[in-house]
């Protein structure tokens, strides 16, 4: 994957996925190829977090960054391409370790990267991590599965 910075922010990010508002958790992207994406992501500490429950933000929220991640990775390729993206929608996680119990706790920003392991014109197959610091956070595995007739 591309290692230079790309310049596309939280608004940038949010023209290019399904999901507005506060529900668009990622806030930069930091790189990305035909095959990846790693983004950054600040908003885990807000108390007013869309998916904040009573306990805090519970780590099985990564896997939302994560799909985040591949929706705006779709958006790109077809961006670069000049094709509309196909809309898709989350069909399965699979092998998910959460290697802490909360998000909220940690004091600095989420790394999120999805890595395009297989796909058609109808299904994804991604593996995924979030990271802190360069700890593990949470991975696993995640199939994508796209609507073609559909165009955002």
């Amino acid at each position: 994957m591309s290692s230079e910075p790309v310049q596309l922010d939280h608004a940038g990010i949010a023209a290019l996925i399904p999901h507005a508002g506060s529900m668009c958790l990622l806030d930069g992207l930091l790189a990305w190829d035909a095959q990846a994406i790693r983004c950054r992501a600040t908003g885990h500490r807000a108390a007013d977090h869309p998916l904040r429950t009573a306990s805090g933000l519970l780590a099985t929220a990564a896997i939302e960054y994560a799909a985040q991640a591949m929706a705006l990775h779709g958006a790109l390729l077809a961006q670069s391409t000049g094709a509309p993206a196909s809309p898709g929608f989350l069909a399965s996680a699979r092998g998910v370790h959460c290697h802490r119990l909360h998000l909220h706790e940690l004091a600095g920003d989420l790394e999120v990267v999805a890595e395009r392991v297989a796909g058609d014109a109808h299904q994804l197959l991604y593996t995924f991590r979030v990271q802190h610091a360069g700890a593990p956070v949470a991975d696993g595995r995640a199939a994508v599965v796209l609507n073609p007739g559909e165009s955002r």
